[in-house]
């Protein structure tokens, strides 16, 4: 045999070598992504983890892989706490998500995750952000307009206990019109644009999941800072107390109507108020 001829020979080999080789770690690839599946669902998230990390060592081009790692990873965050422990799990999560996002960049999902992720820790403005994301990808997304809501009015309800403490009082749902007109006028400019938004998608998320009785009971909350950004108008506090009022016994309705469903014997297939079916 001549030396080009051998050449090729070798480098056939080699390249067999190679590909059997790439073949087999994505074989194990998926063994681990498996195992970490079922630990998963068993409730072992760090050892689910474990898997998760090994299957996108061996085969760093499994998408599915990051997901799961992502996932099992923000199950360990911690909502509400603000640990430096806590927080480097929950930014190495999004940052995997984001690795995700970088070869699927309309992948409704991971974005989802990264707000979830923020909402948690209480970073609201990048929960905010990353939930409008999700509707830029999905104009439909029930859960994503809620959450909106909901973040603007824990906003408007953390700006009105602040301002109703500085005065020594409490917050009595039907408008404060107690409180001092100084305070209050001050509070209605500082609420304003956030009733506002707020009540906005939490209508879409309605409009766009008609039993959504979450939403509805946060848009009768949103209606009672309204009558707070009210102040002074008679005429509208009623307005919005009774609107608060209406969509109060609504979301009562919806709730009872789901969970009559999700009661259901079976053999029927039923969906709860997240969209779920069972």
């Amino acid at each position: 045999m001549n030396g080009p001829a051998r050449f090729w020979a070798l480098a056939v080999v080699l390249t067999g070598m190679v590909l059997s080789m790439s073949g087999c770690r994505q074989l194990q690839a998926r063994d681990q992504l498996n195992k970490g599946c079922e630990a998963y669902k068993a409730g072992h998230y760090d050892e689910a983890i474990e898997h998760f990390q090994k299957a996108t060592q061996l085969d760093p081009s499994l998408p599915t892989a990051k997901i799961y790692l992502a996932t099992a990873l923000s199950q360990n965050v911690v909502p509400g706490i603000t640990t430096p422990d806590n927080m480097k799990m929950a930014n190495q999560a999004i940052d995997i998500f984001k690795q995700v996002l970088a070869t699927k960049p309309n992948d409704a999902g991971s974005m989802k995750q990264i707000a979830g992720i923020y909402f948690s820790v209480n970073q609201m403005d990048d929960a905010k952000a990353w939930q409008l994301k999700v509707l830029a990808a999905d104009p439909k997304d029930a859960e994503a307009a809620y959450t909106i809501g909901v973040i603007d009015w824990k906003k408007a309800h953390q700006n009105k206990l602040a301002a109703l403490q500085s005065a020594g009082l409490n917050d009595d749902g039907k408008g404060n019109t107690k409180a001092p007109k100084n305070i209050m006028q001050t509070l209605a400019k500082q609420n304003a644009p956030l009733v506002e938004e707020g009540l906005k998608y939490l209508q879409i998320a309605v409009d766009n999941r008609a039993n959504y009785d979450d939403a509805m009971q946060y848009i009768n909350l949103i209606y009672r800072n309204k009558a707070d950004v009210d102040f002074g108008n008679a005429s509208a506090v009623n307005d919005d107390l009774a609107k608060a009022q209406d969509w109060t016994n609504k979301a009562m309705d919806m709730r009872k109507q789901n969970e009559a469903k999700k009661n259901q014997g079976p053999g029927g297939i039923t969906m709860d108020s997240s969209g779920q079916m069972h």
